[in-house]
C-alpha cells in the first residue's frame, strides 16, 4: 500500500479537495514510526496507510482519513497529541484522542467490559468518526491476526463479533461488517469456517451461478422492453450470515436458498416500483418476504425494495431495488451521508445524529448503572428493528419485541399512563402482546385513569417504557405519602 494509493482513490470521489493535508500526515506518520514494525514483520506505516484505505473505501471525509493516518502516534511513538494539535488542528487532535481512548478498551468478559463500553458508545454519540477510523483499524488488524497467538486471536475477533460488527450494521456500513464478521468467523469457528467455504465456494457456487445467470436472462429482456434503464448485479451472501442461518433454523446447508441476492440499480424511486411490477409479473411472490424500505426507511437512511419470489425452478430468489443514490448508502451508510459532509463547513447539530445515537444519550441519562445501561443498550440499540404505523399514518421504529405499552410511551408519556387497552390491525389484544413489522396500532386510552400499572415492568422492553412507569409509580408514591407525612419533600 502507498500513499498515492490512498490519495487517487481519495480524489475518485472527491476531485475538487485539496489534499497536501493527506500527503503531510502521511511524511509525519513516517517520521514517528521510523524503525517500528507489526507482529507480521512489515512495517508500522503500512497499518496506518490501509486504516486510511479503508477509510478512502467508505468514503469517509479528509479529516476522518488524516486521523487514521496518524491514530497510534500518540500511544506508539514520542509524540504527542499537543504534537499532532500543533501540525493539523484541534478537530484532527480531537478524533485521535477519541481512538487513543477506544484503544484501551479491552474485552476480558462482559463483567469488566461494561464500563468500557458505555464510554465507547458515549464517544461515538459525541463524533461518529471516531468509530469509523476505528473500524478501519480494526478491520486491518483483523486480516493480519495470523501473525498473533491463538488466545489473543480469538480475544479480538470475539470482541469484534459481540461489539464492531453490530455497531458497522447499525450505522449502515455493510461491507465493512460482513468482511469483519466472516474473518472472525474464521479464526473463531475454524473447522465450521472450512467445511461451509468448501460447500460454498467449491460444490455449490458453479450451480448458483447458471442459476443467477438465467434469472438475470430472463429479467434483464423485461427491463429492456420496458425501457427502464437498469443495472443488474448478483452478491452471494456471506459465510458468516449463511452461518447463523443454519444454526437459527436448524437447516442443512441444502435447505437454505437464499444464499444470494439480485441487485437492480435503476434511475428513480418510480422506476424502482415499476421493477417490482416486472419482478412480480415473471415469478409468484412471497408475500411474508416483501419490505418497503424506501417508503419506511431503516434507521441508518438504509432505503430499498426488498422481495423474494419464487424464480426458475421454483427456487427461493431475493431481489433488491433501488437508485444510485440510495445504493451508495447502503455501500457506505452513515459515511456517505454524515453531517460533516454538509456543504458550507462542518456541523455537529444533533438533529443530523442518526436515530439510534439519541437513544444511547438517553439511556445514559435515564439508567441508573452501567450494568442497566448496557442491557438496554443491547435491547433498545442492537436489537432488530420493525416500524409500526398509527391510525393516522405516522411510522414509529421501535426494537423487535415491544409490546402496545413500548409503542404507547414512545407516542406520548400521558398515552402510555393512561393506557387501558390496544387495537393492533383492527382487532383488540392485551398490552404485552409482541408486536410485528408493519402493524397497525392504537392505544385505547382512560383519561381518568391515575397511572401505570406495576405489572407492566414485566414485560415492556424498552428503556423508554420502563423509565417513564418507574417514574411515575415513584411520584404516585410520594404523592399518597404526603397525604399522611404533609412535609415530606
Amino acid at each position: 500500500m502507498t500513499i498515492n494509493q490512498v490519495i487517487n482513490n481519495f480524489k475518485e470521489h472527491n476531485p475538487k479537495t485539496d489534499t497536501t493535508m493527506i500527503q503531510l500526515a502521511y511524511d509525519f506518520a513516517v517520521k514517528a514510526h521510523t524503525g517500528q514494525k507489526r507482529k507480521s514483520g512489515e512495517p508500522y506505516i503500512q497499518h496506518c496507510l490501509h486504516t486510511a484505505f479503508v477509510l478512502v473505501q467508505i468514503k469517509a471525509d479528509l479529516e476522518a482519513i488524516i486521523a487514521g493516518l496518524l491514530h497510534d502516534i500518540p500511544e506508539d511513538t514520542e509524540y504527542t497529541l499537543a504534537d499532532i494539535e500543533k501540525n493539523f488542528g484541534k478537530e484532527i487532535a480531537d478524533l485521535v484522542e477519541g481512538i487513543t481512548k477506544l484503544s484501551k478498551i479491552k474485552y476480558r468478559g462482559i463483567e469488566r467490559y461494561r464500563e468500557s463500553l458505555r464510554k465507547m458508545f458515549l464517544a461515538m454519540a459525541q463524533d461518529l468518526r471516531v468509530i469509523l477510523i476505528k473500524f478501519a483499524d480494526r478491520l486491518h488488524n483483523l486480516r493480519t491476526l495470523e501473525s498473533l497467538p491463538l488466545e489473543k486471536r480469538q480475544r479480538i475477533a470475539r470482541e469484534t463479533l459481540e461489539i464492531y460488527a453490530p455497531i458497522a450494521g447499525l450505522l449502515g456500513i455493510w461491507r465493512l461488517k460482513w468482511q469483519m464478521e466472516d474473518i472472525c468467523f474464521k479464526h473463531l469457528y475454524p473447522e465450521d469456517y472450512k467445511k461451509l467455504a468448501y460447500k460454498y465456494e467449491v460444490e455449490k457456487r458453479f450451480e448458483h451461478n447458471q442459476y443467477i445467470q438465467k434469472v438475470k436472462n430472463m429479467l434483464g429482456a423485461k427491463l429492456k422492453e420496458a425501457k427502464i434503464p437498469f443495472h443488474l448485479t448478483s452478491r452471494f451472501k456471506h459465510l458468516y450470515s449463511i452461518y447463523l442461518k443454519l444454526q437459527k433454523k436448524e437447516r442443512k446447508f441444502d435447505e437454505i436458498y437464499d444464499v444470494f441476492a439480485l441487485r437492480i440499480i435503476v434511475p428513480d424511486i418510480a422506476d424502482c416500483y415499476k421493477t417490482l411490477g416486472i419482478v412480480h409479473s415473471l415469478w409468484r411472490p412471497n408475500p411474508e418476504r416483501f419490505k418497503d424500505y424506501i417508503a419506511v426507511p431503516k434507521p441508518n437512511g438504509y432505503q430499498a425494495l426488498h422481495t423474494t419470489v419464487y424464480g426458475p425452478e421454483g427456487k427461493s430468489t431475493e431481489f433488491q431495488i433501488r437508485t444510485e443514490a440510495m445504493d451508495d448508502i447502503a455501500k457506505y451508510g452513515i459515511a456517505d451521508h454524515w453531517s460533516y459532509k454538509m456543504s458550507g463547513g462542518h456541523s455537529r447539530d444533533s438533529k443530523k445524529q442518526p436515530v439510534w445515537v439519541k437513544e444511547v444519550l438517553n439511556i445514559q441519562k435515564e439508567t441508573e448503572n452501567t450494568h442497566d445501561f448496557i442491557k438496554q443498550i443491547k435491547f433498545d440499540v442492537f436489537h432488530d428493528r420493525i416500524f409500526v404505523f398509527t391510525p393516522k399514518g405516522d411510522v414509529f421504529d421501535l426494537p423487535e419485541g415491544s409490546t402496545p405499552i413500548d409503542f404507547a410511551y414512545y407516542v406520548h408519556s400521558d398515552i402510555g399512563n393512561q393506557a387501558t387497552g390496544a387495537m393492533v390491525n383492527d382487532k383488540i389484544t392485551t398490552l404485552d402482546q409482541e408486536l410485528k413489522n408493519g402493524d397497525l396500532v392504537e392505544i385505547i386510552t382512560d383519561k381518568k385513569r391515575k397511572g401505570p400499572s406495576r405489572d407492566w415492568l414485566k414485560f415492556v422492553k424498552t428503556a423508554t417504557a420502563r423509565n417513564k412507569i418507574k417514574q411515575n409509580l415513584k411520584s404516585s408514591m410520594m404523592d399518597n405519602l404526603k397525604k399522611f407525612i404533609p412535609n415530606i419533600k
